[in-house]
Parts: C-alpha cells; sequence; structure tokens
C-alpha cells in the first residue's frame, strides 16, 4: 500500500454543506478503490497566491490516504470533470505526519518567535 496526501481546492464560494458533499463523494471514491482515508482535514478558506478562473481565495481540504496507484489515477480523473474545484495535488510519501494541523489557526512556535522578535527589539 502507498501513502499519499491529496489536497484539493475548492472555488471561494462553495458552502459548507458543499463542501461536505465535495469531501464525502472524494471519501467514498477512495474506498471504492480499495483505499483507506487515514484522515481528513478542512483547512477552511485561505487566499491564493494567484488569481484562479477569478478566484482571490479558495476551500482547502486535505485527505491522507492509504491505497494502490490506480485509486489516484481514478480519483484526479473525476476531479478534472467536477466544475467546483479549482486545483487538487497528490504527493506520495513516505510516513505520515498525524500530529501536525498546519492550518488550525495560531501555533505555539509562532507565538514563541514574536515573543523573542519583542524582546530583541526592545535592546
Amino acid at each position: 500500500m502507498n501513502l499519499y496526501e491529496h489536497t484539493i481546492v475548492a472555488r471561494q464560494d462553495t458552502s459548507p454543506s458543499q463542501l461536505k458533499q465535495i469531501t464525502e463523494k472524494y471519501s467514498s471514491i477512495v474506498t471504492k478503490n480499495k483505499g483507506e482515508i487515514v484522515q481528513t482535514q478542512n483547512w477552511g478558506l485561505l487566499n491564493l497566491a494567484f488569481l484562479i478562473k477569478k478566484n482571490k481565495k479558495g476551500n482547502y481540504i486535505h485527505f491522507k490516504i492509504k491505497g494502490p496507484s490506480s485509486l489516484i489515477q481514478d480519483l484526479e480523473k473525476n476531479e478534472r470533470m467536477d466544475k467546483n474545484l479549482l486545483r487538487y495535488m497528490t504527493v506520495k510519501v513516505k510516513k505520515f505526519d498525524l500530529e501536525t494541523n498546519y492550518f488550525s489557526g495560531k501555533d505555539k512556535d509562532e507565538g514563541e518567535i514574536s515573543k523573542i522578535v519583542k524582546k530583541n527589539s526592545n535592546n
């Protein structure tokens, strides 16, 4: 079984119920193709680096998937036809990082860095 991290960027005007339907749709495709979803993260509405189909922002959904390579081919084939999606990306990884959620708000490290910067600027 291969390990993959798969990220979907949906349009900015997608409602929360539509996002839930999108998540369920692609989760069912994974399970139909003998795959397993280890973790799903909704990263929320984030700014895009550049305009994509006249959108400045996108709703990000991130999956951590175990499965064969044929699963990814079928998943991406379905995503190419979906009009609600702006982009998608799949990366094959050796190991999952299940502890860290990079888009959950302010991290502890970020707070510590800002304290160090303030302390050094006072000197």
